[in-house]
């Protein structure tokens, strides 16, 4: 019995993967090309992928909106969990990664299930809303630029239905929003944004400390 979360050993962390982990290859090749890359710790954790894919199916998730793409891990962990009629509409900004997505979105056979848009995901999200999409939407994701969170997450929240369900990604940074001296942009924007979801009255949540922390946000009724 334990009255607090644990804090995971190197070993803990190897158990949990070997008793939990059921990553098909696809993904795993996936995982193993984006470590290589420079920027490839922006990569979501194997067990946070397997988390969302069940989520999808638990709670029969078929339109779902992914604020941050990278070498799309995490859109291609949604995408196979997926109905055939589902749906994503992936925003980024950086055509490099994104072509790295697309090749494993093909080999994968669910490139017709995602729907790539490039360019500021604040434009892509209001140009939804514009075309009537407000409340279409089961699920989203977000994973991007930290000072854009709380625009993201605005949006997110009209974009999605009633009951639908927000996911945060990087709410604890590393542990640094707990550290009043660190005052660099994305922690303020991080900390700001934490505390004013938890303020929120129009929504659930429970922030998590898996990964790098996750917000889990439901829109209330």
């Amino acid at each position: 019995m334990s009255n607090r979360t644990l804090n995971l050993t190197e070993p803990a962390y190897e158990y949990l993967l070997a008793n939990s982990l059921r990553e098909p290859d696809i993904l795993q090749q996936l995982r193993e090309e984006t470590l290589k890359l420079e920027m490839g710790l922006m990569q979501i954790s194997p067990e946070q992928g397997q988390f969302f894919s069940l989520l999808v199916k638990l709670l029969d998730i078929k339109n779902i909106i992914e604020v941050g793409v990278f070498t799309g891990y995490s859109s291609l962990a949604l995408a196979l969990a997926l109905p055939d009629d589902g749906h994503i509409v992936a925003c980024d900004i950086n055509e490099e990664w994104t072509n790295v997505a697309k090749q494993y979105w093909q080999r994968a056979g669910v490139t017709e299930k995602i729907e790539l848009h490039l360019g500021h995901a604040i434009d892509t999200l209001n140009g939804l809303l514009e075309h009537g999409q407000a409340g279409q939407y089961d699920f989203a994701f977000i994973d991007a630029d930290k000072t854009s969170y709380k625009d993201y997450y605005e949006a997110c929240l009209k974009l999605i239905r009633p009951g639908g369900l927000i996911i945060i990604d990087n709410v604890l940074w590393g542990g640094s929003v707990a550290d009043p001296e660190d005052q660099t942009e994305d922690t303020r924007a991080i900390r700001e944004l934490n505390a004013f979801i938890h303020k929120d009255p129009r929504v659930d949540m429970s922030l998590l400390p898996v990964g790098d922390g996750l917000s889990l946000v439901r829109r209330k009724d």
